[in-house]
């Protein structure tokens, strides 16, 4: 039986962001969905009033009550991805976080957003100065990029991720894919605290995989990526 694969994007995405590795995936034989979350479809005229748990649920809805999957989750992506995982840990087959991680409770990806309602998508520069690394962009995927992008609703940027007090979710097979931060960084911050963002690494025992490039890999290297993926869910089988 061919392996459920959710591919959830981050910030500003929907499902089209994963088409090249949506579509390698389903080469290797995998059952592939590549989810556009509450609050990120542009046709939606309520999508500013979107949570994270209504992006939890669409995440759970997407794998059914009687199902397990694999979630790979790209930055900001991970918040709801690792909510979903604390709701239902036995419905997480594995947990693969792209130049993210399962963020910890209480931490908010965006702070002082004051009244604002959207965060829309910054300038180049800005993005940059903020650690988001362009590498391996053309000119013709920023393009896309800016023309697809879809404003972050503040609801879900702003809100700080709350977890329950179980612990089963530490138990999920865990791998992190490091592709602008190195993996052997990421876990000297996770396990030395100065990031607080990458506390629940050492927790949930991820294995930190290297894929240098930049923010953006499913753009920037589709193949590479797909192939990760793949051979992290053939092991996990």
């Amino acid at each position: 039986m061919a392996t459920r694969i959710l591919l959830i994007p981050g910030f500003w995405l929907g499902a089209w962001a994963w088409d090249e590795v949506a579509g390698t995936l389903r080469g290797y034989g995998h059952d592939v969905r590549a989810l556009t979350l509450p609050g990120l479809d542009p046709d939606d005229t309520d999508r500013l009033t979107a949570t994270l748990d209504d992006q939890a649920e669409a995440i759970l809805a997407a794998i059914g009550p009687d199902d397990d999957a694999v979630l790979v989750a790209h930055s900001g992506g991970a918040v709801p991805a690792y909510l979903a995982t604390d709701r239902a840990p036995g419905r997480i087959r594995h947990a693969i976080y792209v130049d993210s991680a399962p963020i910890p409770d209480g931490i908010a990806l965006r702070e002082d957003l004051g009244a604002d309602r959207e965060v829309v998508l910054p300038s180049w520069a800005e993005l940059e100065a903020e650690g988001n690394s362009l590498a391996g962009l053309d000119e013709a995927a920023l393009a896309k990029f800016r023309e697809r992008a879809v404003s972050q609703p503040a609801s879900i940027a702003g809100a700080p991720l709350a977890l329950s007090e179980s612990t089963a979710r530490l138990e999920v097979p865990t791998t992190v894919v490091c592709t602008s931060i190195t993996a052997e960084l990421v876990g000297q911050l996770g396990a030395s605290g100065e990031a607080p963002i990458f506390a629940e690494v050492p927790r949930v025992g991820a294995d930190l995989v290297d894929l240098p490039t930049g923010h953006w890999p499913m753009w920037s290297e589709p193949a590479a990526l797909a192939e990760l993926i793949h051979g992290v869910v053939e092991k996990s089988a």
